[in-house]
């Protein structure tokens, strides 16, 4: 897109300018890596556009890893993301599977995790969220069937990875009944609204979706994340004031976003029903709570 605009006075890249694309490489809330240790790809339109790119980061004393070109740099950020996409959908689909089989899957996640070769763990949750994730494998996907190839498994896991949030909601309902209470006129709170902890980023969060179907069922939300004080993407969700008395009110507690700064022993000891879509309860048990 921007190459044009700059040729249109006849102007020559890797002459009189120098154009390359450097995807972006960030991961919100990680304190380990940051901009100044992540390497960054550079591809540019010409190789003398890497090379003066990749000096413009070296200046910084940022590490680079030069690529051939534009269009190979922008693939590297699209599989990196459709990467994490993929193997996100494969758990959420093991998930499920424990689920009707009646194992934990959190249980097993972890011994695999023990392998020291050939696997990585990755975990289940309510649904994807961020600017990222959610986005990029489609558009990779669209783009691939521009040239006339399908993207099967990427599809498939943006079939499963979105449905995630009804699944949630599902389970709920199924709780509730078992407490001979149903969705509709129940208060529930919804633990965290950030697409994942430790931010305040609520783009594309997976409880944007559960907000509103469980408002479709009847459902009256309240909210609490010690990050975000306001909803402007959802209407109807009140904020919530986390201390005991108002727990012990609500019919039922969702956690979505795994915050690390909750008491969430105060959510154990007074709420009535818990449904814990990140594990953030491991090895705590109670008739209360219930796991994805």
């Amino acid at each position: 897109m921007i190459l044009p605009l700059l040729r249109e006075n006849g102007l020559e890249a890797g002459r009189d300018f120098f154009l390359a694309f450097s995807p972006e490489r960030v991961d919100p809330g990680n304190r380990d890596y940051t901009t100044k240790n992540i390497p960054k790809v550079v591809g540019g339109i010409t190789p003398r556009c890497t090379e003066i790119a990749a000096k413009l980061y070296e200046a910084a004393k940022i590490k680079t890893v030069p690529v051939s070109s534009a269009r190979v740099a922008e693939t590297v950020k699209l599989l990196e993301n459709t990467f994490r996409s993929v193997n996100i959908g494969l758990v959420n689909e093991i998930a499920l599977m424990c689920h009707k089989m009646g194992i934990d899957v959190w249980e097993v996640i972890d011994a695999a995790a023990t392998k020291p070769f050939g696997f990585m763990p990755f975990y289940p949750g309510p649904g994807l969220g961020g600017h990222c994730i959610p986005v990029d494998p489609f558009y990779l996907s669209w783009k691939a069937k521009m040239s006339g190839f399908e993207a099967r498994f990427i599809e498939l896991s943006g079939m499963i990875n979105g449905e995630m949030p009804v699944h949630v909601v599902h389970r709920v309902s199924e709780a509730l009944n078992d407490h001979r209470k149903c969705i509709n006129g129940s208060k529930v709170l919804i633990m965290g609204v950030s697409y994942k902890e430790g931010i305040e980023d609520t783009r594309e969060s997976p409880a944007f979706d559960i907000i509103r179907l469980l408002q479709q069922r009847g459902g009256e939300i309240l909210y609490y994340d010690p990050l975000v004080d306001t909803l402007e993407e959802v209407e109807g969700a009140t904020p919530f004031t986390y201390v005991a008395e108002n727990v012990k009110r609500v019919d039922c507690a969702i956690i979505v976003t795994g915050h690390k700064n909750v008491d969430y022993e105060l959510l154990v000891q007074h709420c009535p029903l818990i449904f814990d879509s990140r594990n953030v309860l491991k090895g705590k048990r109670g008739n209360n709570i219930i796991r994805l």
